[in-house]
């Protein structure tokens, strides 16, 4: 679901497919509405109509699902409102029963999924737009079409960039937004109200923002730094480390220069990236190790990361002062 020419996004972000609700919709379990770019589910919009919108739609499950939508991100900040039913909401720090009323607010570098583990009997609506940034340090940019005065988008944009609340209660004009949204995709078959539609996401827009003001938020600066960025991209390491990472690929993820991520790599692990992901293979390889799975040592080290059997080997002696082998044999029959 990567933008087209971006170069390997599906692979350093995982965007989400969508793929269990597709199926879903087509073998008839619930019903869905949606607009869509890119790979998400629903019907292509014109280049013309609503550019900058990723994704808008709902789904309207009559009957307990059999499927979730499993950890992911998206390309663009999401928002996304439950009208009616239960839902569990998940982020990488707290798990949300999301009640009618709730609406979420996800950022592009934000892992979370949907049901636990499955979508539970609901309507949700959700609305993803695109404001060309995939790290908390970027800059935003709306489309051109987003109406609201300079002030209003800039200080709704601070909100939304320095503040991790994830899941909020709606008010009645919010709620009312994302309702009309709705009803115009219950037409769109026939002819897509593209006017209706930019006005009604202006006025969402509007209302989150006055719905913001009203809740006192509080601003932290920390979120947009660079450190943030690094501090993200080093916990999703954690679970890709098995890839053929460089130093010039992982500064590319982040969007800064190889010397920053390793003045910041160093502040947050005491290590250089490099050094970092060795010690997240050499974990992993040592799990593997301890738990005697089966396989041999060779594919142990491929498994991880390493590029070679004799560099796995060495610097797993290096760290662990014994062999791959030697350290197996520790926990056979234990």
């Amino acid at each position: 679901m990567g933008k087209k020419g971006s170069k390997d996004f599906n692979k350093i972000y995982r965007p989400d497919r969508c793929d269990p609700l597709i199926r879903a919709v087509n073998s008839g379990e619930l019903e869905m509405s949606a607009l869509r770019r890119e790979d998400y589910p629903g019907t292509e919009l014109p280049d013309d109509v609503l550019p900058g919108i990723l994704s808008i739609g709902y789904w309207d499950a009559k009957t307990h699902q059999n499927w979730g939508l499993d950890w992911h991100r998206n390309e663009g900040i999401e928002f996304t409102f439950l009208e009616s039913g239960n839902l569990y909401f998940s982020t990488e720090k707290n798990q949300f029963n999301l009640a009618p009323g709730s609406f979420t607010v996800t950022r592009p570098w934000q892992l979370h999924k949907v049901g636990n583990p499955d979508v539970t009997i609901g309507k949700l609506h959700w609305l993803i737009i695109d404001v060309n940034v995939r790290q908390p340090h970027q800059q935003w940019k709306w489309p051109d079409w987003i109406i609201l005065s300079k002030q209003d988008l800039d200080f709704l944009t601070l909100i939304l960039r320095q503040n991790d609340i994830q899941v909020w209660n709606s008010d009645k004009k919010i709620q009312q937004c994302f309702k009309e949204l709705g009803y115009c995709l219950d037409f769109h078959n026939s002819e897509i109200p593209h006017s209706k539609f930019n006005i009604l996401i202006n006025d969402l827009l509007l209302e989150m923002l006055c719905l913001f003001k009203k809740g006192k938020v509080e601003l932290d600066e920390s979120l947009t730094l660079n450190l943030r960025t690094v501090e993200i991209f080093l916990q999703y390491l954690r679970s890709d480390y098995e890839k053929l990472w460089t130093l010039d690929d992982m500064a590319e993820h982040c969007g800064i220069g190889k010397t920053s991520l390793s003045k910041y790599c160093k502040q947050l692990t005491n290590m250089t990236p490099i050094d970092y992901l060795i010690s997240l293979r050499l974990d992993a390889a040592a799990k593997i190790l301890r738990e005697n799975i089966p396989k041999n040592i060779t594919e142990v080290g491929y498994s991880c990361g390493f590029s070679t059997s004799q560099y796995f080997a060495t610097v797993f002696k290096n760290h662990y002062k014994c062999t791959p082998s030697e350290y197996a044999s520790k926990y056979v029959n234990d």
